[in-house]
């Protein structure tokens, strides 16, 4: 797995002395889900605080793991979900934890830059996505928006679109988007080269309701067919 690159420290510049002591608020917890140990460590050690605001790390190697933490203890304030999991690869781990878990703020930290991945995060109800390979500043100023988001920042917070990268407009992934988590779950396994019987039998529904699926997940798309729709995303 790659790592994650990282600054000298958490902070830069004036940033840490930005805010009030009485705006600075209450310790932030956060739980990191990575089965990269030396990202994990390497994440803890050098976020320590943030704005002057104590950092709270719990981690967990797998999402098994972070399912049963995230459960038992109370009141997160973000989680930092790696895409790529012993028990889990892709989307899946984003899905499984946000079903389990509708309130949770979830950031994805990848080192996937792509920007469908990016968009089918966004769409499934990730808060944040945030690239291993980002520099020091960026990873600092992505904390900041997902902790003390909209409405909670003062001067020296970064704006909220640190969560996400930015890419240049497309109108089919803008129409991608738009979709809700099952046809993008649809999209997801048919990019995956899965017959509509396999996709029958990992999403658990009649052969006919997949069909009808992916026929008005077509015409979402503004596609023709099936094959031009992979084509599409090639």
């Amino acid at each position: 797995m790659d790592t994650m690159t990282m600054p000298a420290n958490g902070l830069a510049g004036d940033d840490s002395t930005a805010l009030s002591q009485t705006s600075a608020g209450s310790p932030r917890k956060l739980l990191l889900v990575d089965d990269h140990e030396l990202v994990r460590q390497g994440v803890k050690l050098l976020y320590t605080e943030l704005h002057g605001v104590p950092l709270e790390w719990l981690e967990a190697d797998s999402l098994h793991e972070a399912l049963a933490i995230y459960a038992r203890e109370s009141q997160f304030d973000a989680v930092l979900l790696d895409l790529n999991l012993a028990d889990c690869k892709g989307l899946q781990g984003l899905r499984r934890f946000i079903g389990a878990h509708p309130a949770a703020r979830i950031a994805v930290i990848s080192a996937t830059e792509d920007e469908f991945v990016i968009r089918q995060a966004r769409a499934l109800g990730a808060v944040a996505y945030i690239p291993k390979g980002v520099a020091g500043g960026e990873m600092r100023d992505a904390l900041s928006a997902l902790l003390w988001p909209p409405g909670q920042q003062a001067r020296g917070f970064a704006p909220g679109n640190a969560l996400f990268p930015r890419f240049p407009p497309s109108a089919m992934h803008e129409r991608v988007a738009e979709l809700g988590p099952q046809h993008i779950e649809l999209l997801e396994l048919i990019l995956s080269g899965l017959t509509n019987q396999e996709i029958s039998n990992t999403m658990h529904l009649a052969l006919g309701t997949v069909k009808n699926y992916v026929s008005s997940l077509l015409l979402a798309l503004d596609v023709k067919s099936r094959s031009h729709m992979v084509s599409l995303f090639r």
